[in-house]
């Protein structure tokens, strides 16, 4: 674990779980990513995870430039952290969802280090009805999915972004994703830091209660010992619970509007700003300092802005 007591807050403003229809809020266009980006990092985010969408219908999409229409006005507005999705969706090939981060080299791209059942189907009974065609299908079909991400699928990631310089935030769903990762850190294709983000509340992964959030802080403890820095992200009513539990421990935290549409019982969040300024000030009432982006990239042992392809 790091010794820093500066809590890095990294906030993924869209992602590809939620679909239109559950909140007017959602980011859309690449101009809604980039100003909901914006606002998380003037609101306290060292990080913003992105996803990029089809601007007709908000469908997930990991066409290149699609992301290439927010990174680079983000960049130049902010000096936050930007990583990049090669998750996508769960619907894509690996070759497509890698595209984003192998063609702009950005300091941070997320890798998903396991195969798993993702089942976001639950949601259809929340919702009568869908501005989208596509909406409810997606949804549905995830009763029968199972998220691809075999070791081959993870190497042939690490591979093809090695000469980048993109470090990986390795999202980790369950222990043995844990395992996964502790391999490929044993064959030399991953060093330390480590910057893993263990991911609760999601069906097909680990549970969100106090005990599992345990069972994978041991284990990374054990498996990495000081080779990583520790994030949590908590889904749905989970996030801030979780949140304060991480930062209570020595960890990091991550929200925003891909993990948790809320702001409470009933009342949908408004923008990511909002949920980043809730968390400070959980963290800030806990006597925790909060990590400035290059304090992040201190802590993560990035490359920089200025070695990104954007």
């Amino acid at each position: 674990m790091s010794k820093s007591r500066k809590v890095i807050i990294s906030c993924a403003v869209t992602g590809s779980i939620h679909t239109p229809s559950m909140s007017s809020f959602l980011p859309i266009t690449g101009k809604e990513v980039e100003e909901a980006a914006v606002g998380a990092i003037e609101a306290g985010a060292a990080i913003v995870h992105l996803h990029a969408r089809d601007p007709l219908t908000g469908r997930p999409t990991q066409n290149p430039d699609a992301f290439r229409e927010f990174v680079g006005n983000i960049k130049q507005r902010t000096n936050g952290v930007i990583n990049l999705t090669t998750g996508g969706s769960p619907i894509m090939s690996v070759e497509e969802r890698m595209q984003p981060a192998l063609q702009l080299k950005p300091e941070v791209a997320s890798l998903n280090m396991g195969s798993m059942n993702f089942g976001l189907f639950p949601m259809l009974g929340r919702y009568k009805e869908f501005k989208h065609d596509w909406e409810a299908p997606y949804l549905e079909g995830t009763r029968d999915l199972v998220f691809k991400n075999t070791f081959k699928d993870i190497e042939y990631i690490i591979k093809s972004c090695a000469d980048n310089g993109t470090r990986f935030e390795f999202e980790c769903y369950d222990t043995a994703h844990l395992y996964n990762l502790a391999h490929f850190l044993d064959r030399g294709l991953v060093k330390g830091p480590l910057f893993i983000q263990t991911v609760f509340g999601i069906l097909g992964g680990i549970g969100s209660h106090a005990d599992d959030v345990a069972h994978m802080k041991r284990t990374a403890d054990r498996l990495f010992g000081s080779e990583y820095v520790w994030s949590i992200l908590g889904a749905g009513r989970s996030q801030m619970p979780l949140a304060a539990m991480a930062a209570a421990q020595g960890g990091n935290v991550r929200v925003g509007l891909e993990d948790n549409l809320w702001d409470g019982p009933g009342q949908l969040s408004s923008s990511n700003a909002q949920q980043v300024t809730r968390v400070r000030r959980i963290l800030e009432g806990m006597s925790l300092s909060i990590a400035t982006p290059d304090e992040a990239r201190e802590m993560l042992a990035l490359k920089g802005a200025n070695n990104v392809g954007f």
